[in-house]
């Protein structure tokens, strides 16, 4: 029993998935212990944190001016180092329950089409947040890597991965990426889609928040076999009063109807850069979809009516990046080659 526990204080590696939306923790060992929207607030006057994850979502559009609430993600890359830095620090310390008696090697995926310069600002963020070690995997690696595909033999695996920020299309093949395309509409586009339609359409201002419930709870990308209705409460923009209004499952694809394209458009656009022996594979193997975007109601089969593939949403789509990059944490030696090359300074 000493020596499990004192094994314990030693294997503190933790892999992350910094996602525009949500950040992911997996602690070698243990699984996931953190799952919390990026969002953090802050005080104006002296810059402290107030509160992380679901308790700072629960202010947005709520806060007075003495408190800031920070999405320090976006389009999937930082945006506030700072503020990123600080979110890091309390996520790494929570994940280790604070037994930081050697500092933690970290895993965080990134997208494919991230940049040296935002390489960097990852890796420096989790060093000075208390990272001994900082690796960096590629989200449609990690996710194709959770979903179970056999991306470390010659065939062709299509994964689309849909965050909050990004969507992130690739074909992987010899643990490496062939062709990617990375296109920066998510989860938040189509929150924004909804808020806009609603105000064009119904002369109601909802919050961000209001349109992402909406989405979850009616958004479909294909018609449903039972349309469903929802009361949505906001501001009547001519009279300033709030007000509810029903809308419609038809409504709200309407609405969603631009950024879907745009995602499809994106899959079309990477088979035109794609070598016929890998099209051949994915002709067979299908489309795999994963990421929060991939819960949208009916996206996989408006996928499928468009590009003619068969397309698969994996199971807890949402956690699928997380459960390759755990999977690589545990098994280091035998997944070097998915991970990023070393960032010079």
């Amino acid at each position: 029993m000493f020596l499990d526990s004192f094994s314990g204080l030693f294997s503190n590696d933790i892999a992350i998935d910094l996602g525009t939306a949500n950040t992911l923790v997996y602690r070698k060992g243990i699984g996931i212990v953190i799952d919390e929207p990026s969002v953090v607030a802050i005080s104006r006057d002296n810059k402290k944190i107030i509160a992380i994850g679901n308790d700072a979502k629960e202010m947005l559009g709520k806060n007075p001016e003495e408190v800031n609430i920070i999405k320090p993600l976006k389009d999937g890359v930082i945006a506030d180092f700072q503020v990123t830095e600080l979110m890091l620090r309390n996520l790494i310390l929570r994940a280790q329950k604070k037994r930081l008696l050697i500092k933690p090697r970290v895993l965080v995926c990134v997208p494919s089409g991230i940049t040296e310069v935002e390489k960097r600002a990852v890796r420096d963020s989790a060093l000075h947040a208390g990272a001994r070690e900082v690796h960096l995997i590629s989200e449609p690696v990690a996710a194709a890597i959770g979903a179970d595909l056999p991306i470390q033999k010659p065939q062709g695996n299509l994964v689309m991965d849909i965050g909050g920020g990004t969507t992130e299309i690739a074909i992987i093949s010899l643990s490496h990426i062939v062709v990617h395309t990375s296109i920066r509409v998510g989860g938040d586009k189509m929150d924004e889609a909804i808020v806009n339609y609603l105000r064009k359409r119904n002369n109601i201002l909802v919050g961000i928040q209001t349109a992402e419930k909406i989405k979850i709870e009616i958004g479909s990308a294909y018609p449903l076999e039972n349309e469903l209705r929802k009361e949505v409460r906001g501001r009547d923009i001519i009279t300033g009063y709030p007000i509810t209004v029903e809308v419609s499952s038809e409504e709200i694809r309407e609405a969603l109807s631009e950024t879907v394209t745009s995602m499809i458009d994106a899959v079309k656009r990477l088979f035109e850069k794609t070598a016929p022996e890998l099209a051949a594979d994915i002709a067979e193997r299908g489309v795999i979809l994963t990421g929060g975007g991939a819960q949208l109601k009916g996206i996989d089969k408006k996928i499928q009516e468009i590009v003619d593939l068969p397309v698969h949403v994996m199971p807890d789509p949402l956690y699928c990046v997380l459960k390759g990059s755990g999977h690589v944490l545990d098994n280091m030696d035998d997944f070097k080659e998915v991970l990023i090359k070393k960032i010079e300074d």
